[in-house]
């Protein structure tokens, strides 16, 4: 769709929320106006329209925490975008992943999991070393301890495998996940460093001509 097919409102302005293009997650709604429209498509990081101090802002500008778009999707309306990107930093002014942190309502799926999320709990475990915590008993042993039990998950992955046991298996492979994320939080090796490597791998099926 074509900016011009695009419904501003009354002030030339469009509601945009901003997603998070590897967990998905909701980071914030902002508003553009049709130049910073132009401009997020032509720089790739998004730039919005302030209502407050009414002029155009890029994400990022002050704070580091740039915004490289991915995709940006209208909807049926033609008046709301969704942009996704990968974000460089805390999408909130203060400081917060997402701007929405504060729940109206609870319900069971609000905690969903994701690698991410893991990742993040095993990050706050290194920090504060909760007494108790398998996670910190791995990091006070260090480094060491932490490859040996991988060497071991990945031995009983190998196992489980040749066993033909799927439930086994599964259960197997989840150690070696958690062990392996509990390695990366130790080196500050991040979810989003992996998925760069996988992309930098992945070449599209070529169709047969």
């Amino acid at each position: 769709m074509e900016i011009s097919a695009l419904k501003f409102d009354e002030k030339g302005l469009i509601p945009v929320i901003v997603q998070d293009y590897n967990t998905k997650r909701v980071l914030t709604l902002a508003y553009m106006n049709r130049e910073s429209l132009e401009i997020t498509l032509k720089e790739k990081q998004t730039c919005f329209w302030s209502r407050s101090r009414r002029k155009l802002w890029r994400k990022g500008e002050t704070s580091g925490n740039y915004q490289r778009v991915v995709n940006v999707t209208v909807d049926c309306d033609g008046d709301a975008l969704l942009v996704e990107v990968k974000k460089d930093g805390p999408a909130c002014h203060l400081g917060n992943d997402s701007c929405f942190e504060f729940p109206v309502f609870a319900g069971e799926t609000r905690h969903a999991f994701s690698i991410d999320t893991l990742y993040d709990l095993l990050k706050d475990r290194k920090e504060n070393r909760p007494e108790g915590s398998y996670t910190t008993y791995l990091f006070e042993k260090g480094k060491e301890k932490i490859l040996k039990k991988i060497g071991e998950e990945s031995s009983e992955v190998i196992i489980a495998a040749m066993k033909g046991n799927r439930e086994e298996t599964i259960y197997e492979l989840s150690d070696l996940l958690y062990h392996s994320l509990v390695l990366m939080a130790q080196e500050g090796i991040t979810p989003d460093d992996i998925r760069t490597e996988l992309e930098s791998r992945h070449v599209p099926a070529q169709k047969d001509k």
